[in-house]
């Protein structure tokens, strides 16, 4: 079984060509702070302690990159466990201080996994 800490953060999602549109929704309409972006494509602001990562794609795949991420304690061990449970497991840029794993749910919903180093 998966033991989630919390939740690290929530990715939303908007098309191209509307990028002064997501942020202006986010930062004046919604009052959120800005935090600094570690990644390309994408907004990231802070709600209390939970971010949330304005992410640009072509909302044209089948499959979205939206997603909950969850703090984990033991990333190998949960690769692990979810390996062993038949879980596709996803990679994607590496940011520094974390490491991270995607993956899917039955339905297609995307999750993201994190640990802390």
């Amino acid at each position: 079984m998966l033991k989630l800490k919390k939740i690290d953060h929530i990715t939303v999602t908007f098309p191209k060509g509307k990028d002064d549109d997501a942020y202006y929704f986010y930062k004046n309409i919604l009052g959120l702070e800005e935090i600094p972006n570690l990644v390309a494509n994408a907004f990231w602001f802070k709600m209390g302690d939970i971010d949330i990562h304005v992410y640009r794609e072509d909302l044209t795949s089948p499959l979205s990159s939206r997603h909950s991420a969850f703090e984990v304690d033991d990333l190998n061990n949960t690769k692990a466990f979810l390996e062993n449970c038949g879980i596709d497991i996803q990679y994607s840029s590496k940011i520094e201080g974390r490491e991270r794993l995607f993956f899917r749910d039955p339905f297609g919903n995307r999750f993201e996994l994190i640990e802390y180093i």
